[in-house]
């Protein structure tokens, strides 16, 4: 086929962009930034968020090569930068509005990635794993989470109206290669390793219970790759999907591995939560089994040591990360007595 991938500079953009290319399939990326990563997969730099007018060719009048489904992975990501900035959870959705009328005019299929981040975390505690079903967007917790609320939404109501053919992918801590442009990104994986390489201590904000769903690239990528080709065919079709690894970890256990791989004892610290941060979440990927035949494969105890490895290997983005952000007061959530 032929694939229009949004955001594909990215992590996952880069990482799915690669293994559908290894697949057979042609790649064609939209991303505001460079790829720093690679140049195997044609594609343009243009910010999807302006307000453009309907078009008949690409997105804001730009002519895109004929593509066959629609991958879209650009957003603003940054849940701490969303909560200081709302109106990039604004740009969100229009990112998501102006390519979903790309694909109504063209009437392609579309993946879309949202996040875990939907099912808010007031309600977590309450259930060992959250199922599809169980999303309550009454629990927003940040801007960010609204966005893909949002995102979410438009999806759905394009289905209905239009009968847009799409998979949803709620996906949860994507760890692993092509992860430490901590200037661009900062994820906990790659920020504790870079901060235990440099004899650094870890703050965890929301405790030492704090667990979360830690998913290694290579089987995100899959599930996406598996969704992709079953989208295409038909056989799975209007369905929102759990990406995980289906078992929760604390932040602890995570710094700790990464500590054991550098052979350092880690200096760990911990404040009360962020504000617009889940501190607990499990997934349910009971449907993704189902529907797609994915099982992930890699364990947090697997995937760290590979994680770390390929960090070491490739320190060069890592080290144009200068200082470190200092929350403020208002960064943090409201006590709940």
């Amino acid at each position: 086929m032929r694939i229009l991938v949004t955001g594909s500079s990215g992590q996952i953009g880069t990482n799915l962009a690669l293994r559908l290319t290894r697949d057979g399939h042609e790649v064609f990326g939209v991303d505001k930034r460079l790829n720093t990563w690679t140049d195997d997969f044609r594609y343009l730099l243009q910010d999807l968020s302006g307000h453009y007018p309907s078009f008949p060719g690409g997105i804001g009048g730009v002519e895109y090569p004929e593509v066959e489904l629609v991958v879209h992975l650009a957003a603003h990501a940054k849940v701490h930068q969303l909560v200081r900035q709302p109106h990039r959870a604004l740009e969100n959705a229009i990112m998501t509005f102006n390519v979903l009328e790309f694909c109504r005019q063209k009437n392609l299929p579309i993946v879309f990635s949202s996040s875990r981040e939907v099912y808010g975390d007031v309600h977590r505690f309450a259930e060992e794993e959250a199922s599809e079903a169980s999303a309550d967007f009454a629990y927003t917790e940040s801007t960010y989470s609204a966005s893909k609320i949002a995102g979410e939404a438009l999806i759905y109501s394009y289905a209905r109206c239009y009968g847009l053919r799409y998979l949803v992918f709620r996906f949860s801590n994507v760890y692993g290669r092509y992860d430490n442009d901590l200037s661009r990104m900062v994820r906990v994986i790659p920020l504790f390793t870079h901060r235990l390489l440099h004899g650094k201590p870890i703050t965890i904000y929301g405790g030492s219970d704090k667990m979360l769903d830690f998913t290694y690239i290579d089987d995100c990528v899959d599930g996406l790759a598996r969704g992709v080709e079953a989208l295409a065919a038909d056989t799975v079709v209007n369905e929102t999907i759990n990406l995980a690894y289906g078992q929760g970890n604390t932040l602890v256990r995570a710094a700790e591995l990464i500590a054991a791989e550098l052979s350092i004892d880690p200096q760990i610290g911990f404040t009360p939560s962020l504000l617009g941060e889940v501190t607990h979440y499990v997934a349910d990927i009971r449907k993704a089994r189902d529907l797609l035949g994915w099982e992930p494969r890699v364990p947090l105890d697997d995937g760290v040591p590979r994680a770390v490895a390929w960090f070491r290997e490739h320190p060069e983005h890592a080290a144009d990360f200068v200082g470190d952000w200092v929350p403020q007061e208002a960064d943090f959530k409201l006590a709940v007595s």
